[in-house]
């Protein structure tokens, strides 16, 4: 009986809430560039709580696994986690869909699909991301046929500001369902998501290393569909792409050829990361080892700490057609860029219907940076980077860093004004609005 009740304490809201103010320092998010503005850290392990506490409160965040580098999911007043509710709630395999909770990341949901055979479409570069938070925040992985990961999508369930639940369909729910799903934290608390799900397949990675700037101007396209995935990482020196990352499905027709060389480009002999100077251990297999899907498509390993770790990042989403232009703008501002910059990628990402996707009816190129964390440095160079990309009308990806306008992001977003309205609709007195959204969306 003691251990029961002593479980439920831990379990418990006021316990969470305790603990984060026995620790002593300040919740901060992944990166640790960012000091959220409020320590009062609830959990939540059921739908009754979440609904209870979502109810009591008058403004509040759900907070994830706190991937975002600027506050699109800050608060002032309280946050409410759900990482305790993190269980695979149902999988239909005649429908092909899986039902989760939304506390589960793909780390955790990725081998249970290859366990019951099946897969997703897309994974992001790290499998450490809550599949809420990558789908809320059009967070996309790669791939010119692939939608970004919230395209999988196909049921939503979020508790919305009076405490009721609310469950939206792709099938019943239209243009309603593709507002809500990249909601932006602005609609409710996301309680449970339904994905798409596919037979499980294997892939080979490779990577080439080298990849002259004049090959890609001429066979941008050649390049970009010569995989699954490609993703392209260039410090923007001495004209050329550092490496190029080619992910290839083992079927028939889908296979990589993968010859010594590749558009001038050399294959590597050894594993890579990224970043030079760090080491592949953290990466996913390479040369060409076979191996799952969810084992192939993140650039990084689940259990060991992605990318840089201690980094900022931005990233500016430009339509399929204008992506030399855009490298290359890019590129002209290499001696600014650089000695800031850990590592570029530059990725394919397949047009959607969702209204706050940065894809939203358009196919797409990113161009991402990972910085080192100098905000002073960053800060300076982002308007910039802006105004060279202008011509090509980016859209930044929400959940990292830019200082585009309100009135530059409404432009670039035409379906802010009617999302406004579906925020208003589920929740009317801006209970989940924060400084982000007020600035960047309704203020706008």
């Amino acid at each position: 009986m003691f251990i029961k009740i002593l479980a439920a304490i831990f379990a418990s809201p006021v316990l969470m809430r305790l603990l984060a103010w026995a620790g002593g320092e300040r919740l901060k998010n992944w990166a640790g560039n960012l000091e959220y503005s409020t320590d009062r850290l609830y959990a939540a392990t059921s739908l009754e709580q979440v609904r209870d506490y979502v109810k009591k409160e008058n403004r509040l965040k759900a907070l994830g696994t706190r991937h975002c580098f600027n506050n699109i999911a800050d608060s002032k007043d309280s946050f409410l986690s759900l990482k305790p509710m993190n269980e695979v709630i149902a999988i239909d395999p005649t429908a092909r869909t899986v039902t989760v909770a939304a506390g589960i990341t793909y780390g955790q949901l990725c081998p249970y699909l290859e366990n019951k055979g099946f897969a997703l479409h897309n994974l992001a570069s790290l499998p450490h991301i809550s599949v809420a938070g990558a789908c809320t925040t059009a967070t996309h992985g790669s791939g010119e046929k692939n939608g970004n990961l919230a395209t999988a999508v196909s049921g939503l369930e979020f508790v919305t500001a009076s405490g009721d639940l609310l469950k939206l369909s792709c099938e019943r729910d239209g243009e309603t369902f593709r507002g809500a799903v990249v909601g932006l934290g602005a609609l409710g608390v996301i309680t449970a998501v339904t994905l798409e799900i596919q037979p499980t397949f294997a892939m080979r990675q490779y990577v080439y290393e080298n990849l002259p700037v004049s090959e890609l101007k001429d066979h941008f396209d050649a390049i970009e569909s010569s995989g699954y995935s490609v993703s392209l990482f260039t410090d923007w020196q001495k004209q050329r792409i550092n490496e190029l990352w080619i992910k290839s499905r083992i079927e028939p027709g889908m296979a990589f050829d993968a010859t010594p060389e590749f558009f001038g480009a050399k294959r590597a002999t050894r594993n890579l990361h990224p970043i030079a100077e760090l080491s592949a251990e953290n990466c996913t297999e390479q040369m060409g080892v076979p191996g799952p899907w969810f084992e192939r498509l993140p650039h990084f390993r689940m259990g060991f700490t992605p990318s840089a770790g201690k980094e900022l990042q931005s990233e500016y989403f430009v339509r399929r057609p204008h992506a030399i232009e855009a490298i290359l703008a890019i590129e002209r501002l290499r001696d600014q860029v650089s000695p800031h910059l850990l590592i570029s990628e530059i990725r394919a990402i397949a047009a959607d219907r969702l209204w706050m996707s940065p894809c939203y009816e358009q196919p797409s190129v990113t161009i991402h940076f990972t910085w080192k964390q100098d905000w002073p440095a960053v800060s300076k160079l982002l308007p910039i980077i802006e105004k060279e990309l202008a011509p090509f009308h980016p859209r930044p990806h929400w959940g990292k860093l830019f200082a585009m306008s309100p009135a530059t992001l409404k432009d670039a977003y035409k379906k802010i004004p009617a999302f406004i309205e579906l925020c208003r609709k589920y929740d009317p007195q801006g209970k989940f609005r924060n400084d982000f959204l007020n600035r960047n969306i309704f203020d706008s």
